[in-house]
């Protein structure tokens, strides 16, 4: 017997019930906002539907790479011709699957990410995808149409 999706707290929310890690993947998906503000929402949303789907082992991790996620795409996620002062169309989403958590940002940039390199000592930017990249077991792109793109990390959840 299913569950019946509870009411979102956010707008642009979709929550998907919770089910034991044996079961079919889980998906929980929410728009960000353009700011500051969307990294602080995409931080409480996943804290919140970790624990839901009883994934504290990863709760630490998983916290940075959707910050770092949300960041990049808020800050560079803005399709060129988007007037300044509009939110970009940036989705946060979380699969949860038997042995990981994959947590994937899709925004309308153009601009595909890159980790070549360490940024110098005192750079302010730069990091985000080496802490990325540390911490999940593989991250990586795809690019949907020539401005819309979706980074995604694969974090291990301790399952089968």
């Amino acid at each position: 017997m299913s569950q019946p999706a509870r009411p979102a707290p956010w707008p642009g929310l979709a929550v998907i019930p919770a089910a034991p890690r044996s079961a079919a993947p889980r998906t929980a998906t929410l728009r960000l906002p353009g700011s500051n503000e969307g990294c602080a929402l995409a931080r409480e949303f996943t804290d919140r539907v970790l624990g839901e789907w009883e994934l504290a082992e990863c709760r630490d991790d998983a916290l940075t790479v959707v910050s770092e996620l949300a960041a990049n795409a808020v800050l560079h996620g803005r399709k060129s011709d988007t007037p300044d002062g509009a939110d970009p169309d940036v989705w946060l989403r979380l699969t949860r699957r038997a042995a990981h958590l994959v947590c994937a940002v899709t925004d309308q940039g153009a601009g595909l990410p890159r980790a070549a390199h360490a940024p110098d000592t005192f750079s302010e930017h730069g990091r985000g995808l080496l802490i990325v990249e540390a911490l999940s077991q593989h991250w990586g792109w795809t690019r949907h149409t020539p401005s819309r793109k979706t980074v995604w990390a694969m974090l291990s959840t301790g399952g089968a």
